[in-house]
């Protein structure tokens, strides 16, 4: 059955005060990855908590303990768990959403301060860090809940939620918590389907489902030697320095055309045949949407199938940056004593984690040794998750689709995915059901990028897809 045409006119007038919602998402620096700012992931914790409460969700605070990160020992925040309603003759969706973000500071590169939400009227998008990954998206429900709250109206599915602060870290404690609680009895019990508004659409013109998303295996390898920083003027070209055994090592992971060469991980992936080679023919895509995003005429290849390919069914590996190295403005000459490499493989059926770390270790050993150097090579396995792909046929997909054909006026595409979601696969493979990807955002949000932003229009149309959702969910058969 269709959205209420007074749900859709209620998010429509009620856009201002949604987007000062947002905003005050945004000014908390809900960064993961930085142990200095995890007060501020407990605080987006608590205000999300409190929102939840306020629009009649029965909430509750799960501690998840704690985890070392850079060697310091640090709480892990807490998952918040949610339910509104409990009517057996009605379906049961899961809804997960994460509230921690990336790093960002204005000397990025961004235009504005990342963690003051920019509300531009002529480009007509919202900017700041969060806005479209992944807390546009998470009060896109609180939307559609506060409409069935203020009215009064129950939802026409029972909710269970499942929203955390860690995913942009590897989810820490998340699986564990999401397997025991979908055990007979527990929190999750009784779930039909799991819904995830956690990525987005390919290009910003079509709306698209997901049935796919690559994993990923995060890596730091630290090259040590000299027992302090060294004068390069007193020790150059008289010791082994750990940035130069370490900008080799780096330099045999991948090509600049993105080969892996790492033995046998490309090779672990079987290639498509025509069949599948036709679904990515098919996509609303071109190449000039990928440069267009990217800011720049740099994609690796003219061929639309091979790009697509690319970001969605082969694995990639990308170097993401150097620490311990002289960053500032100036002329320093000094020889680093430590310095640390950080590179992620995006992994794709059958890939995982536990089968690409040996690869990976192995070839930097092998790598290191062929140096000669006396230095230290140390390889770290920072955290990782499991690639996952659905049955894009199945009733869940099914309810999308008429969803998305109902508010944006046309049919998605339906996409494999080339970012990471850990928690994914552990939702399909502990609760057993079928876990749906449904984009609020477009593809050029440049979600962890600098400038990230979320379209007005998607944050608004976007809000009405998740609830015309819930209602074409009631009404489709299993």
């Amino acid at each position: 059955m269709p959205a209420p045409t007074q749900f859709l006119k209620y998010i429509d007038s009620n856009t201002d005060a949604f987007i000062k919602r947002l905003g005050d998402a945004v000014a908390i620096p809900s960064i993961s990855s930085d142990p200095t700012h995890r007060k501020d992931v407990f605080a987006m914790a608590d205000w999300l908590n409190e929102q939840l409460k306020q629009l009649g969700v029965d909430t509750k605070l799960v501690d998840l303990g704690r985890h070392i990160m850079d060697g310091e020992d640090l709480p892990l925040p807490p998952a918040i768990l949610g339910r509104v309603g409990n009517d057996s003759a009605k379906k049961t969706v899961l809804i997960y959403g994460h509230f921690d973000v990336q790093p960002a500071e204005k000397s990025d590169g961004w235009n504005t301060e990342p963690f003051t939400l920019v509300v531009n009227k002529e480009t007509g998008q919202l900017i700041g860090r969060g806005s479209t990954d992944d807390k546009g998206p998470i009060l896109g429900w609180l939307n559609v809940l506060q409409y069935h709250h203020e009215n009064k109206l129950p939802l026409p599915v029972n909710l269970v939620l499942c929203f955390e602060g860690m995913e942009e870290s590897g989810s820490e404690g998340l699986d564990d918590l999401v397997r025991r609680e979908s055990e007979k009895g527990g929190y999750f019990d009784g779930v039909d389907c799991v819904c995830i508004s956690d990525n987005y659409w390919l290009n910003t013109r079509t709306p698209v489902l997901t049935y796919g998303l690559r994993g990923l295996s995060y890596y730091k390898v630290t090259v040590s030697g000299p027992g302090r920083d060294l004068h390069s003027g007193v020790f150059g070209r008289t010791v082994h320095e750990p940035m130069t055994d370490l900008i080799s090592l780096l330099g045999t992971l991948v090509t600049p055309q993105g080969d892996i060469l790492i033995k046998g991980v490309d090779e672990m992936v079987a290639p498509p045949d025509e069949e599948e080679k036709k679904i990515y023919a098919n996509l609303d895509y071109s190449i000039a949407d990928v440069e267009e995003a990217a800011g720049a005429s740099i994609a690796l290849s003219s061929d639309k199938v091979a790009v697509l390919m690319g970001r969605m069914r082969s694995p990639s590996l990308s170097i993401h940056g150097i620490e311990g190295a002289f960053s500032a403005a100036g002329a320093k000459t000094v020889i680093p004593a430590k310095v640390s490499g950080r590179f992620s493989i995006r992994l794709v059926p059958p890939q995982t984690p536990e089968k690409i770390k040996p690869l990976v270790v192995n070839h930097l050993q092998k790598a290191f040794a062929t140096l000669g150097s006396k230095n230290k090579l140390t390889v770290e396995e920072l955290h990782g998750g499991k690639p996952w792909v659905a049955d894009h046929r199945h009733w869940n997909f099914e309810a999308a689709k008429k969803a998305t054909k109902a508010v944006y006026g046309q049919d998605p595409d339906l996409t494999r995915e080339g970012g990471s979601i850990p928690v994914t696969l552990t939702f399909a493979e502990s609760l057993g059901v079928n876990v749906l990807l449904l984009p609020m955002g477009r593809g050029d949000d440049g979600a962890h990028s600098t400038n990230e932003k979320l379209d007005i229009s998607n944050f608004i149309e976007g809000s009405k897809l998740l609830g015309t959702y819930l209602y074409e969910l009631a009404d489709i058969q299993k």
